[in-house]
């Protein structure tokens, strides 16, 4: 009996694996290259608000000028999200992504000071109320994190280039 109660389960979780194989890593490439490029465009329109923060910036990214810095993020969150997009050098350009949340965080969301591990705690939020928010951006690590090991999946121009090769 138990065998034909979960043999619709097992048709279900076959399909559900079959269609994952394809596409389980394409809900992550949308949202995360929305938001990015979201942020891109943002840079694109707005005003370069890294000269006074720059100081703030993790080595070596300290040392540029913050005209050059506000570039590369720019058209890191403009370039970057397209690869995702489109599932092509997805592992360089999640890289690149990751590399630029971790500056961000160190540079804006990190608290400027804590001296314990619950003040820090505080930070893990979307709103900054003096101890930083860091929330979003390491949900974004977390996101990105599949990406980085296992690439696009199948449903990618990724694939379609192995697959000439």
């Amino acid at each position: 009996m138990t065998s034909i109660a979960s043999s619709p389960f097992k048709f279900a979780f076959n399909q559900l694996d079959r269609v994952g194989a394809w596409s389980a890593d394409l809900p992550l490439r949308l949202f995360l290259a929305w938001e990015f490029f979201e942020s891109g465009l943002e840079k694109w329109n707005g005003q370069n608000w890294f000269v006074d923060i720059q100081s703030a910036f993790p080595f070596p990214f300290n040392l540029l000028p913050a005209d050059l810095s506000w570039q590369m993020s720019m058209w890191a969150e403009l370039i970057a999200p397209v690869l995702l997009l489109l599932g092509l050098g997805t592992r360089f350009a999640t890289l690149v992504l990751m590399v630029l949340t971790l500056v961000a965080i160190a540079a804006v969301h990190w608290p400027a000071h804590w001296s314990s591990l619950s003040e820090l705690a505080l930070g893990y939020s979307i709103s900054d109320k003096g101890f930083g928010n860091y929330k979003l951006p390491l949900i974004y690590l977390v996101a990105l994190l599949p990406l980085l090991l296992k690439g696009a999946g199948r449903f990618s121009l990724d694939a379609l280039l192995r697959r000439k090769a």
